[in-house]
């Protein structure tokens, strides 16, 4: 059942929302795993195209059809989520051939996570400091594809910086912090690869799919001129996981006080 703008239960709904994402999307998790698809479309997308406003988010892209929230957990995190009903990594609709980029969309946003920085009086962070992550079926806490857009933690920028030199497009095994990735350095300078693409390769069926976990960040300092990192692993790897959102550092610890 559709729901109408001065709707009783829409106006709770959101108020719920708005409520419990203050805490965070661990506790948005433990209330509803609808909570963040509610949010845009119930509050982000109807303020937009109704009044040009973003609502409680960031900012609304109507033609690139998608959400920018800023997560309140977290110094600078921010999440992309698309503005279209897309349950997370298996869904078909992002292997179809017209379907939006977000990963490019979300690396173009890292600069809302450099703004955030900046009112928090932190130092810039370089390209492979800024982590994009995508979590799988099994390992995510919502029902609506979102990706994690944050700083990394130095170790990990440190432990990726030997792959800065990786032959392009050819996927190399490495474990990192005990876990292990296949990663994959693309070339600069227009990030014109579609990380969902790279990963399905020849396994694109959504029970493959629904076990991986994608994370993206720049190759050097300028991603431009150094290309980008893709790592991916999956729970039915050996020693691999379903999400590698333990690479970012929600505190952004790396980016030093001014």
């Amino acid at each position: 059942m559709s729901l109408s703008l001065r709707s009783p239960r829409r106006s709770f709904i959101l108020a719920a929302c708005a409520a419990l994402f203050a805490a965070g999307c661990s506790v948005l998790a433990a209330a509803d795993p609808n909570a963040l698809w509610q949010i845009v479309d119930l509050d982000c997308v109807p303020a937009a195209r109704t009044t040009g406003k973003t609502g409680i988010c960031a900012t609304v892209d109507l033609p690139g059809r998608y959400a920018l929230l800023k997560d309140r957990s977290g110094v600078a995190q921010h999440l992309l989520i698309p503005t279209d009903r897309i349950s997370g990594v298996e869904s078909p609709l992002l292997l179809t051939p017209n379907a939006p980029n977000y990963w490019a969309d979300a690396w173009d946003a890292r600069r809302y996570v450099e703004a955030a920085l900046k009112r928090a009086r932190r130092a810039p962070l370089p390209d492979d400091r800024i982590g994009l992550e995508i979590n799988s079926a099994m390992r995510r806490s919502q029902e609506q594809l979102h990706i994690h857009i944050d700083c990394m933690h130095a170790d990990a920028t440190a432990a990726l910086a030997r792959h800065r030199e990786d032959p392009p497009r050819v996927w190399t095994w490495d474990t990192i912090d005990g876990t292990r990735y296949r990663i994959m350095r693309i070339p600069g300078p227009a990030f014109d690869f579609n990380p969902f693409d790279l990963v399905a390769g020849a396994r694109s069926s959504p029970d493959v799919m629904a076990s991986q976990t994608i994370f993206v960040t720049g190759a050097g300092a300028s991603a431009s001129e150094a290309g980008w990192l893709v790592l991916n692993s999956s729970l039915d790897t050996d020693g691999g996981t379903g999400s590698a959102e333990t690479l970012l550092d929600h505190g952004c610890t790396a980016a030093a006080p001014l």
